[in-house]
């Protein structure tokens, strides 16, 4: 492929967190090099990472000399500021591009566009002042999800209305930012699809898997989804017309609420994501390679699942499980490099290999 790197070339990550540092693994299996360029001293993926560049987005020098350095640049969170990926963009490629990232960015952005391409989503509407929650709340029932537009994540930056004595409390826990209101979906399962397009528009999909979420945080995903034949094939439709809608290179994680014959949007992240993680002992290849092959114009592979599986998040305290877990016949042991264990923080991963591929 003529837009293909070669190896000994650079790829630059945005963010030097556990995803980034999972993506500079996988790059240097391909003989790649990786420059991390992270805000906060001493990141996971700066462990393992040719380069990296520890100064705030607003340093437009080093974001200069970041860009200069790398041959195409990714990223490993949503919330790059504007600017920064300004001043990138005019030196270097950005994959998955600029529209994918600024319609995740923002909850209101991001549900107009899945409903303007045709997909089902919660009922939503936009709220910053009383009146205005009032008024969607009317329109949009309850029990409902009172959201900030940005920056929310496992869990964070969300307040669940059962009545309007609720709502209050709600809108004040937003501390002035917008946000947005979403109906209550009673799904009998949460699933997600890990996919990926490269630059010559081949698409390729993961195997759904089975969330379960606790406190808001990802606890396992399984592998497979106990869903029928048709939602898998539909679910798999899903992803491929978000990839296409956005013009997107790269992996992407769709979650989806699954309720009767029915698939319902949640939100899509325009990165490997935490529900994807199974694939790194479940299929020939996993989401990391398949993202560094995509942003890196190789080919993709046809990601096959070879294995039944469930992946485990080790959350904050977690921690102290590893040597019991490393003596687990059958168990993939993941650590992130965290020097510091905290309630809510993600530690590592273990996937557990059930057994070889089945239907459910």
């Amino acid at each position: 492929m003529t837009d293909a790197l070669q190896p000994g070339q650079t790829i630059g990550i945005l963010g030097g967190g556990q995803l980034g540092r999972m993506l500079a693994m996988a790059a240097a299996r391909l003989g790649l090099k990786v420059h991390i360029f992270e805000p906060a001293a001493n990141p996971p993926a700066g462990e393992v990472a040719h380069k990296t560049t520890t100064a705030p987005y607003e340093d437009e020098t080093a974001l200069t000399s970041f860009a200069d350095s790398v041959d195409v640049v990714t990223y490993e969170f949503e919330n790059v500021p504007a600017a920064a990926l300004d001043l990138i963009e005019a030196r270097v490629p950005i994959r998955p591009n600029r529209i994918s990232l600024a319609t995740s960015q923002d909850r209101l952005t991001e549900k107009t566009f899945l409903r303007d391409i045709g997909l089902e989503t919660a009922p939503f509407a936009t709220v910053i002042t009383e009146a205005e929650l009032a008024q969607a709340l009317a329109s949009v029932g309850m029990p409902s999800i009172l959201k900030t537009r940005r920056l929310g994540y496992d869990g964070k930056g969300q307040a669940r209305i059962n009545d309007r004595h609720g709502a209050p409390a709600a809108l004040a826990a937003m501390n002035a930012a917008d946000a947005i209101l979403e109906g209550f979906v009673a799904f009998d399962r949460e699933i997600s699809v890990i996919a990926a397009r490269g630059l010559d528009d081949t698409i390729a999909c993961f195997e759904p898997g089975e969330n379960v979420h606790t406190d808001g945080i990802l606890d396992t995903t399984t592998v497979p989804a106990d869903i029928s034949t048709a939602t898998r094939e539909r679910a798999f439709g899903i992803a491929g017309t978000i990839l296409t809608a956005l013009d997107y290179i790269g992996v992407i994680g769709v979650e989806m609420f699954v309720s009767g014959d029915k698939i319902i949007i949640n939100e899509f992240a325009p990165r490997v994501h935490n529900s994807g993680h199974w694939t790194e002992a479940g299929a020939v290849i996993d989401q990391f390679e398949q993202h560094i092959r995509a942003v890196a114009g190789w080919p993709l592979v046809d990601p096959v699942r070879h294995s039944d599986v469930i992946m485990t998040n080790l959350i904050g305290d977690d921690i102290e499980q590893v040597h019991a877990i490393a003596a687990e016949t059958g168990a993939r042991l993941h650590l992130y490099g965290k020097a510091e264990a905290r309630p809510g923080r993600k530690m590592g991963h273990v996937t557990r290999v059930l057994g070889p591929a089945t239907d459910r």
